[in-house]
């Protein structure tokens, strides 16, 4: 089996433009129309749409290595960097504040040359105690021989699939500085067509021992943002790719075994962004509906374990609030949590969801 960057005519990509122009144009409309949307809602309503998207963004890119964090401590953690103030439960661990430095480098500076003391400094990020889980790897730095063949895998443990092999190590500073070079300089194409070429090239190479997903997403995120010459995010290729996950690996598979024409991944990452904006009008009504019950609701005497739970709520809680839960959250006794809940039950702030018992949970309650 021939890899697509063992071909002669590596990395020199060829794609349909005429095939694509139509999807393209259509994926920049409603690009453009999402951006315009965002812009028209004013600076508080703008910041918590972007802290939300960045939220899920990184949430979703962990999600996808098999990694699960904790959304508050993102949440938090992002927060804090952008200077917005929220009430949280979770304080930001070391792990998830080496992902948000990184995501926020790369959409906040996205007109910054990249480098390899860039991609260094991401991957040290990634990796703060010098270890994948238990294993030791070299961080900060390409991988090395003795790290063997870098297989891109996916599928739980004892049942993973090959779905190719990168570079040896011995190409990749030359493979690293042609990928640089190439996305430092300027092309006489779209910027989204880059971010596409740029997200498969990178993992194509995979430099890195571990990270190499999460990277790429970075670097494609930094690409669009640089399309939109916008740092703030709207929307998360990475929620996305985290649903149509085996999908997204069989084009990766699909493209690392073809030729050198990627016309069929371009128009996979169009059809995938598109819906990620669709995606996004999702998360923009969780933040219209947040406005509006705060506007509704601010004045209202709130103990602290209350407003930050609510705004828990607002901010897209998985699952069913119960008092069990609230005890959880709020880190209280269940009396405590019964007392909270039906004070603002009664108070329309909260209302009971169908069902009784242990099963009795809870949602926001409407705003007129």
């Amino acid at each position: 089996m021939r890899y697509i960057h063992e071909l002669p005519t590596w990395p020199n990509f060829t794609w349909d433009t005429e095939a694509l122009s139509e999807k393209l144009a259509a994926v920049r409309h409603r690009q453009g129309r999402l951006i315009g949307r965002m812009e028209g809602l004013g600076f508080s309503l703008k910041t918590e749409a972007s802290l939300q998207y960045l939220t899920t963004e990184i949430l979703k890119s962990n999600e996808i290595e098999g990694h699960q964090l904790n959304r508050e401590s993102i949440r938090s953690s992002i927060a804090r960097r952008i200077g917005l103030e929220v009430a949280t439960l979770s304080p930001p661990d070391r792990e998830v504040e080496g992902l948000v430095e990184m995501m926020l480098d790369a959409t906040g500076n996205y007109s910054d040359k990249l480098s390899a003391s860039r991609l260094y400094g991401w991957h040290s990020c990634l990796f703060p105690t010098g270890r994948s889980g238990l294993t030791k790897i070299c961080v900060g730095k390409w991988r090395g021989e003795k790290s063997g063949p870098m297989q891109v895998v996916s599928g739980p443990m004892g049942r993973e699939r090959i779905h190719f092999e990168a570079p040896a190590a011995s190409r990749l500073r030359q493979e690293m500085k042609r990928f640089i070079t190439w996305c430092n300089s300027e092309q006489k194409m779209d910027g989204v067509i880059k971010a596409a070429v740029v997200h498969l090239w990178f993992v194509t190479i995979h430099p890195f021992e571990d990270g190499n997903g999460r990277i790429a997403r970075a670097l494609t995120e930094m690409q669009l943002a640089r399309s939109e010459a916008c740092p703030q995010r709207f929307y998360s290729m990475s929620n996305q790719i985290a649903q149509e996950r085996n999908a997204y690996y069989q084009i990766l598979e699909q493209t690392q075994k073809g030729d050198p024409n990627i016309t069929a991944w371009i128009t996979w990452f169009l059809d995938c962004l598109d819906r990620a904006f669709t995606g996004a009008e999702d998360l923009l009504g969780n933040v219209l509906q947040k406005a509006r019950f705060w506007e509704r609701f601010g004045q209202e005497s709130l103990n602290p374990r209350q407003r930050t739970i609510l705004n828990r709520l607002l901010d897209g809680f998985e699952g069913k609030l119960t008092s069990s839960k609230w005890a959880k959250l709020g880190k209280c006794s269940q009396d405590t949590a019964t007392r909270d809940i039906n004070d603002l039950v009664l108070r329309g702030l909260l209302t009971k969801n169908k069902g009784g018992g242990r099963s009795t949970s809870y949602a926001i309650g409407e705003v007129e």
